[in-house]
């Protein structure tokens, strides 16, 4: 039988989304095996696994944080806004980035919720914690209470968590090695998803920016 959307899949794949990827400077660091793949080659393999599937039914924009800017944390960068069929302008910023500076997540994301004008789905991508001083804690708290209708979720790719990061005020919150951006999809009804393969990071794409489909 045809699959068809249902009525509230329809719904749901009307909102538009953005998708905040890190291109922090970790995001290229190499670890025991200096052979094997850095954390942004594989999202790369990621993303080029899950737009196709995605980018027919939902409209997505695109921003960046980490390389470029003025200093280590200014380097936020609205590739694009959402727009229909973007598999390949998505694939392509995201091939095009290339790692350096810090992890701004809540500066980022607010970005994204501005895009937005705060109704819509945010999808974030990160291997780590804030380290430019901003308090994600804090902005979910902000984006529940005056943003309704906007939906965080959190992909933690191979997550490095560091309980004594200099600059991230808020990053005790959560134990057990999750991103304290956790608390921006706690606090905004999203999904918070850790991933350690270029698999699992692909099926979580297609998990929050993709639509439900029934028989």
């Amino acid at each position: 039988a045809a699959l068809t959307l249902a009525p509230m899949a329809q719904a749901n794949c009307a909102r538009d989304a953005m998708l905040v990827m890190d291109g922090s400077a970790s995001m290229a660091e190499l670890g025991f095996d200096p052979a094997a793949p850095t954390r942004i080659m594989e999202a790369r393999e990621a993303i080029r696994h899950a737009m196709p599937q995605i980018a027919p039914v939902r409209r997505v924009g695109l921003i960046t944080y980490g390389p470029g800017g003025a200093n280590s944390c200014s380097g936020i960068n609205l590739v694009f806004s959402p727009s229909p069929n973007a598999a390949g302008p998505v694939i392509a910023g995201v091939n095009a980035l290339e790692p350096g500076g810090l992890t701004p997540i809540a500066a980022s994301v607010e970005a994204a919720a501005g895009v937005l004008d705060r109704d819509g789905i945010v999808v974030l991508v990160t291997d780590g914690n804030e380290t430019c001083g901003g308090t994600p804690c804090a902005l979910g708290k902000d984006l529940a209470l005056f943003a309704p209708d906007l939906t965080v979720h959190v992909l933690g790719f191979r997550v490095v968590y560091d309980p004594f990061a200099w600059d991230s005020p808020e990053v005790g919150i959560y134990s057990g090695g999750d991103s304290v951006a956790r608390c921006l999809s706690d606090a905004t009804g999203g999904l918070y998803v850790n991933t350690q393969t270029v698999d699992e990071l692909a099926e979580a794409l297609r998990r929050t920016l993709g639509c439900a489909f029934i028989g």
